[in-house]
């Protein structure tokens, strides 16, 4: 004995074709956009230290600079950028201050520190994206790998420095990010050796002026 279908076919189908076009709706409304994205793997640093590789490449390919940085970063306003080679310097905010250390010139600059005019990645870092969308159209790379996403940035107006801004991350660990200027010169910085949210001390990005070291103080009104 063969069961029959309550519904006749026609029915089934009238029905059918709704419902598919409220899953394809639903579905659709589930997937997080490229800013959300993005968002979703800065959120995840807390805190971060990283060894990190930077080359900065001329528009011809040719090598121009290439550092060995160390970095630590505490939300939200922590920041400790240490160039270990090849010229000492050290570059630490608190989010009050700015500390510019040159050991080789025994000099340090104490300025106000700006989070708005900082450099994109330092606040791409510090998880700042809330004006992004309007400067940045936001793209999501398609990836072999689900724990890997990729993010390009291509700015809305034409007088913007940056061509395209790129970053990688791994299972939410960044991986690198590349700044393209419109002159053709890239910056890439690689992040190596990367410990996600160890504790930091807030003593860290305060820095300890050494005796006998030059102090120049910037302290303009903003």
């Amino acid at each position: 004995m063969s069961l029959k279908c309550p519904f006749r076919l026609g029915v089934v189908r009238a029905l059918s074709l709704p419902l598919l076009v409220v899953w394809l709706t639903v579905a659709q409304g589930a997937q997080p956009t490229p800013i959300e994205s993005l968002n979703a793997n800065l959120a995840g640093m807390v805190s971060l230290s990283a060894d990190v590789e930077q080359l900065i490449i001329e528009a011809d390919g040719g090598i121009l600079e290439e550092s060995l940085i160390r970095m630590l970063l505490k939300r939200p306003d922590g920041f400790y950028w240490e160039t270990v080679e090849p010229y000492a310097e050290l570059l630490v905010t608190n989010g009050v201050w700015l500390w510019s250390y040159q050991p080789d010139l025994e000099q340090v600059v104490i300025e106000p520190w700006n989070k708005e005019e900082s450099e994109l990645a330092a606040q791409l870092l510090s998880g700042d994206t809330g004006g992004l969308s309007a400067e940045y159209e936001i793209a999501s790379l398609a990836s072999d790998s689900r724990e890997v996403s990729e993010f390009v940035l291509t700015p809305r107006v034409s007088t913007n420095i940056n061509r395209r801004v790129s970053l990688s991350f791994t299972s939410s660990r960044l991986d690198s990010i590349v700044v393209e200027a419109r002159n053709g010169q890239r910056t890439v910085w690689r992040f190596v050796n990367v410990v996600l949210n160890p504790q930091i001390e807030d003593e860290v990005f305060q820095f300890e002026i050494p005796e006998g070291i030059e102090v120049i103080e910037n302290s303009y009104v903003q």
